[in-house]
């Protein structure tokens, strides 16, 4: 009597050459070993060679992998539910058959799960070929999250181990009418019924392909499509979830991401009755689940576009995605210790949207603020043996901007400010010192505030990052000003002649700004030294000229 594998690993297959051959070479060569492993494969209707590519892995591993042929059913679906009717492992795995499996993956998330009594097991996923992947759910391994206390709701692909015991008790299965999403459905209820749930965090177990033509499943559905099928998942959620914080952590994702993607760049573009039926389903979804608690821990340009789009102000949501593509993100409206992004629609009544959807509630805005901070003119100031450095800058920022500043800072930024282009301060960071004289005028169209400084410079060597410092409710944000393709200041000389100094404006390989100042001769050298230097130098190359005809040269050949 043969003992059952430890897991059956499902594939569902639709024209994935050649990518298919990795993900079968990756599965067969797993450290599991196939004594413990089962594969089993779906052909959902291919017309590549994807088939015949599984029926070749079959003859070459009849104990191990199974094929089924069937034809065509649109989606991954169907074809996952026969090979779990099929399966005989205690745990249940699934694979994209674009994607590929690290070499150890199988082994360590059984082991997981043997040794935690998991029933769901999420193994760290990474993205390929420019394939997005959530990694906040990777920081660490977990023996015991759960659903809604975790980042789990942003990991919801099947791509996971479950326990066959806790699939067949629930008679989970994947919903067929779903051309896109229909493994949400399957994992949310497996991690709602799970006893335990753990994560493999410390190896790379999944790779995510994204294909070179980009042909996944998840690219290519239409708007309606996919509108269609999130509303579906998350109706499911909220079938499962009662109405409170537990279903806002999994439904926020939902919001943030199937919906928010829906009126992306694209949405301008999108005929117009298009545009207003997507709307109507958003509509419908946020009158039932935009509670207030996902509204505030979304991001302001997400939240705004989903309020503008349930308000069914078409023309306004427009206007804001085109705006923010030709002119970046729009001012933030300073009253106190609030602040609000100033989007379409803000204090319209006709609209009547609450100031709450545009107010920055809890979230970092350095990345729009140095995004909107341009610079405008810089320039050396010279007063005989004194130079400073003046320059303009435009701050998206309305209403607060007075205490904004402009330092000359030594030393790098921290790589995490590398990515936004600035970074919010820790309440306790101490500035540096003020120097310099600072004015705050409104910007001629009244969008944004001009920041005028006059920094005097120091004789000193040293390199100096060029940042503003910009008070935004209730946080101090330093951002780096960019200066890529903006002309600089020429180099200029100054000091005394016997003590001169250069003064260099540059932008560094990141684009920012750094003035350089340094002694224009080496240090200690007094004048009668440099004069000594510059004769012997002439000396020896006269001497270098004057060679007796007879010697050779670099370039003769003795005989």
């Amino acid at each position: 009597m043969s003992t059952a594998p430890d897991v059956s690993v499902v594939v569902a297959v639709y024209n994935t050459m050649p990518y298919l051959t990795e993900c079968l070479n990756s599965l067969i060569g797993q450290s599991i070993g196939l004594e413990r492993l089962e594969i089993v494969a779906v052909d959902d209707g291919s017309t590549d060679d994807s088939g015949a590519e599984l029926d070749r892995f079959a003859e070459r591993y009849p104990n191990t992998v199974k094929v089924i042929h069937q034809a065509n059913s649109g989606g991954p679906a169907a074809p996952s539910n026969r090979a779990l009717d099929i399966a005989t492992g205690r745990f249940v795995y699934f694979i994209g058959s674009d994607d590929h499996l690290g070499e150890e993956a199988l082994e360590r998330m059984v082991a997981c799960a043997d040794e935690h009594g998991s029933d769901v097991v999420v193994g760290k996923m990474v993205g390929t070929n420019g394939r997005y992947v959530h990694q906040a759910l990777y920081k660490e391994n977990n023996p015991d999250i759960r659903l809604t206390d975790s980042a789990l709701p942003w990991t919801l692909a099947n791509t996971k181990l479950f326990r066959r015991d806790l699939v067949e008790q629930y008679k989970l299965r994947f919903p067929e009418n779903l051309p896109v999403g229909s493994d949400q459905p399957f994992t949310i209820e497996a991690c709602v019924r799970a006893k335990k749930i753990s994560v493999v965090a410390d190896y790379t177990c999944y790779y995510a392909v994204k294909r070179g033509d980009a042909s996944n499943i998840t690219y290519r559905a239409d708007h309606l499509a996919r509108l269609r099928c999130t509303a579906e998942i998350m109706d499911f959620t909220a079938g499962l979830i009662e109405a409170g914080p537990e279903r806002d952590a999994v439904l926020r994702r939902h919001f943030t991401w199937e919906l928010a993607k829906l009126v992306q760049d694209d949405f301008p573009g999108l005929e117009r009755e298009l545009r207003r039926d997507i709307c109507a389903g958003i509509a419908r979804l946020a009158d039932a689940y935009f509670t207030d608690d996902i509204r505030d821990a979304m991001d302001v340009k997400r939240r705004v576009r989903i309020a503008l789009a349930r308000a069914g102000a078409v023309d306004e949501l427009c206007e804001a995605i085109t705006s923010e593509l030709e002119h970046g993100a729009p001012p933030f409206v300073v009253e106190g210790e609030r602040a609000y992004a100033r989007y379409p629609g803000f204090r319209d009544p006709r609209i009547g949207l609450p100031d709450r959807v545009y107010e920055v509630v809890g979230e970092s805005v350095a990345g729009p603020l140095a995004e909107g901070t341009r610079l405008l003119a810089s320039a050396w100031e010279q007063e005989g043996d004194n130079i400073a450095y003046t320059v303009s800058l435009r701050l998206p920022v309305l209403g607060g901007a007075d205490g904004a500043v402009l330092r000359l800072v030594q030393g790098a930024m921290p790589k995490s400010a590398d990515k936004p282009g600035g970074r919010r301060l820790p309440a306790d960071h101490e500035l540096p010192a003020e120097v310099g004289e600072f004015t705050t005028v409104p910007a001629e169209d009244g969008a944004a505030t001009v920041l005028r400084a006059r920094i005097p410079l120091q004789r000193s060597a040293v390199k100096l990052g060029v940042r503003a410092y910009v008070g935004l409710a209730g946080a101090t944000y330093e951002i780096p000003v960019r200066g890529k393709d903006l002309p600089m200041p020429l180099a200029r000389r100054w000091g005394a002649y016997e003590d001169p100094y250069r003064v260099t404006a540059t932008v560094n390989p990141k684009g920012r700004v750094v003035i350089a100042t340094a002694p224009l001769y080496p240090p200690k050298r007094s004048l009668a030294s440099r004069v000594r230097s510059a004769l012997a130098r002439r000396l020896k190359t006269r001497s270098a000229g004057s060679k007796p005809s007879g010697s050779p040269t670099s370039g003769s050949k003795r005989k």
